[in-house]
């Protein structure tokens, strides 16, 4: 049994499969099990938290997993220990989520591209064929991750509180969340993960998409994330295209498209969930 995993600073899937592709489970899910922010504990008690995981895992001959926060050494090899204490009998190859993003969108074929990801967090790399280069490195959701979930379920707070929301969306958006201050600032300063629970205020965007000022919003962040993460392969953008995946890109395709055309980029491929293009990927290297 082999196990492709994509997990995000949120949620994590798991995708079961045998050596011709075959689905062989259910997907199954466990909360997002990001090694930079989360302890060994609680990264272990996220694995064992699902029912199926704890039935299979000695059946497990293959994990490949891609996850936010394993793109520097230390949490890399940490999520590596802990998925290699769990899945006793498999081999654990552990990477960042670029790498998926990249497989994904891309394909086998091994072309070279730009490809970012808008989810909870945000990145752009540039993928050689073979490996991922970043001339960003991240210092996290409070200083970076321009245009990602976080980002917007900040800047929607902020135009809350700062009474720039137009009133019909803010009583829209106060009947769906506990605005309370003190709430809030439990939720960002004294609980973990604050970057997810930001990020889960902008799914309020994507039912409210028709108003001006969503789609302004969107935009404007956009931009910003062009501007400082894209914009850091200027030389490249003439030669091939930008590939995006993640949610928050998949349901902001307008918008993309819109500021790719103002700002000279060409697009590529749209991939929601990338776990879903990694399947084809891995069973070519068994072939």
């Amino acid at each position: 049994m082999i196990f492709i995993v994509d997990s995000g600073s949120t949620k994590c899937d798991w995708l079961a499969i045998d050596y011709q592709g075959n689905l062989i489970l259910d997907k199954q899910h466990t909360k997002g099990m990001n090694p930079a922010i989360l302890s060994e504990d609680e990264l272990c008690k996220r694995i064992q938290s699902n029912s199926i995981l704890n039935k299979h895992k000695d059946e497990v001959t293959h994990v490949y997993f891609y996850g936010a926060g394993c793109g520097t050494e230390k949490p890399r090899l940490l999520l590596k220990n802990v998925l290699e204490t769990f899945f006793c009998n498999a081999n654990v190859d552990v990477k960042e989520d670029t790498y998926a993003a990249a497989y994904a969108c891309i394909g086998t074929a091994h072309d070279r591209g730009l490809v970012c990801i808008l989810g909870t967090g945000s990145n752009c790399s540039y993928f050689n064929g073979a490996y991922i280069e970043q001339r960003v490195e991240s210092l996290g959701y409070s200083i970076m991750d321009d245009a990602s979930g976080n980002y917007f379920g900040r800047q929607l707070i902020r135009d809350y509180y700062f009474n720039y929301m137009p009133e019909n969306l803010k009583i829209e958006f106060e009947n769906i969340f506990n605005m309370a201050s003190d709430t809030i600032k439990y939720n960002l300063y004294k609980q973990e993960n604050p970057n997810a629970y930001l990020a889960s205020f902008a799914a309020f965007m994507f039912t409210h998409k028709s108003s001006d000022y969503i789609k302004e919003l969107i935009k404007a962040g956009i931009q910003l994330f062009a501007k400082t993460m894209i914009f850091q392969y200027k030389e490249l953008l003439g030669e091939m295209p930008v590939h995006f995946a993640g949610s928050i890109a998949f349901m902001s395709q307008d918008q993309i498209k819109e500021v790719a055309k103002d700002m000279g980029f060409r697009i590529g491929n749209f991939v929601q969930r990338p776990i879903d293009e990694l399947v084809a990927y891995h069973i070519s290297k068994f072939k």
